[in-house]
């Protein structure tokens, strides 16, 4: 049974047609008491993560009403459903990360010194809604100089000088399926500090790129890449994690990071994205999305990078 309201049936019926698609009006305290006799469940599962406090005291006293059932809260259930992808579903990510591809080669070629990074922004994202995405699943970062520094920097009016880092984050959206890729420029030739931090994340993203296999945990393919970092002695600017799933959502299970228990398994797509942050110098980060096969990763983001000395590959 796939209970929604009248916003979605229509959609709920052609796109799940094996369900039984139910009509609901308000909150479930309204139509949950009228859907309980018909399953007759025991336990009643709902989403901890998303389920507010609010929501589940409107669900606890509609089950009261019925006598029963049990609460369960859960936790991934949904999520570990999506994390393995299906055919169609690896189709639309490819033509995803097919339209970053080309958005990323548009952007690079339309950037020059004294553009601001808002308007390097809406460019690309101009870019990516002409080429048919349908969307974009997240704001595109242009962050240059020390606001490269800044992970999730949101681009400004700051105009982009040479010489500098600049880094690039953009997604597109493809049948509801995301991409994410991430590349730092510099316009001209950067210094030796950009040639030696480019150096050390491109390095690290082969790491993880070539040792990633089925079975490991987040924490082991995170540690694939931070070790490089680390012997590197810029471990301390390297905050997030290595990466991320994406599917539906631009960031789902897996999660690839510090503490990460989540089994990654042939069939999953995620990024690997190692960084380095230098607060009042900038940053770098370079960004792919893969898809775990069983000996190891297949990449889809083709766009070029840089080599360590800033050329374009």
């Amino acid at each position: 049974v796939l209970a929604t309201d009248f916003r979605y049936t229509a959609q709920a019926r052609d796109q799940a047609p094996e369900f039984e698609v139910v009509e609901i009006k308000g909150d479930p305290g309204h139509w949950l008491p009228g859907l309980l006799p018909e399953l007759a469940p025991n336990r009643l599962g709902f989403e901890a993560g998303d389920v507010t406090y609010a929501a589940y005291q409107r669900m606890e006293e509609a089950a009261g009403k019925m006598a029963g059932p049990e609460l369960v809260p859960t936790d991934g259930l949904v999520e570990s459903l999506r994390a393995i992808k299906e055919p169609e579903e690896m189709e639309h990510l490819s033509r995803a990360a097919g339209l970053s591809d080309a958005a990323m080669e548009h952007l690079a070629g339309f950037i020059r010194p004294g553009i601001t990074e808002i308007k390097a922004a809406w460019e690309v994202e101009r870019f990516m809604r002409e080429q048919g995405s349908e969307r974009v699943p997240f704001s595109p970062i242009v962050a240059s100089g020390p606001n490269a520094a800044l992970p999730h920097a949101r681009p400004g009016p700051r105009a982009i000088s040479a010489g500098e880092p600049m880094v690039i984050d953009i997604g597109a959206q493809v049948a509801g399926y995301a991409s994410d890729l991430s590349r730092t420029l510099c316009l001209g030739d950067g210094d030796d500090k950009f040639a030696e931090i480019y150096g050390v994340v491109q390095r690290a993203q082969q790491a993880a790129l070539k040792g990633v296999r089925p079975g490991m945990t987040g924490e082991e393919a995170d540690r694939l890449a931070r070790v490089v970092i680390e012997e590197a002695g810029y471990g301390d600017a390297f905050g997030h994690g290595l990466g991320h799933g994406v599917g539906l959502g631009e960031h789902e299970g897996p999660r690839l990071g510090p503490n990460s228990p989540d089994l990654l398994a042939e069939g999953m797509v995620f990024t690997i994205e190692p960084g380095i942050y230098l607060p009042g110098w900038g940053g770098v980060r370079i960004e792919d999305m893969i898809v775990l096969g069983r000996d190891g990763p297949r990449t889809l983001s083709q766009a070029n990078k840089l080599t360590q000395g800033g050329v374009r590959a």
